[in-house]
């Protein structure tokens, strides 16, 4: 089953969410929040994607860590991931061993539809 990982205020998780509605595509929703994301699913998702596309350099979490004065190697962006889930770029859709990062309708179009 398709599951959307992100948390409930985020924009960007709330288009995802609409999108899939309104496609009527089943999916199972995990809040952050609420079920931490592990280095183990972090894992699973770079088979799939890469460090600088799930890495959210742009949020508020990342600056208020001032991690980019680190200068952090994948391995180090990998545990902080799993470590404070908010540097996750929202949303990460998961499904048939695949992962899409984001919000991107045209990509969702192309991948969601053959679900």
């Amino acid at each position: 089953m398709l599951k959307i990982y992100g948390i409930k205020n985020c924009d960007s998780v709330r288009k995802a969410i609409k999108y899939l509605k309104a496609q009527e595509i089943p999916y199972e929703f995990v809040d952050f929040r609420e079920t931490p994301v592990t280095k183990d699913i972090v894992g699973g998702w770079l088979k799939h994607t890469d460090i600088k596309t799930l890495f959210n350099t742009r949020g508020t979490t990342y600056r208020t860590l001032k991690l980019k004065e680190l200068n952090l190697s994948d391995d180090d962006k990998q545990t902080w991931l799993s470590k404070e889930n908010m540097l996750i770029k929202r949303p990460v859709i998961t499904f048939n061993n695949d992962v899409i990062v984001g919000y991107n309708e045209s990509l969702y179009q192309e991948k969601l539809e053959k679900i």
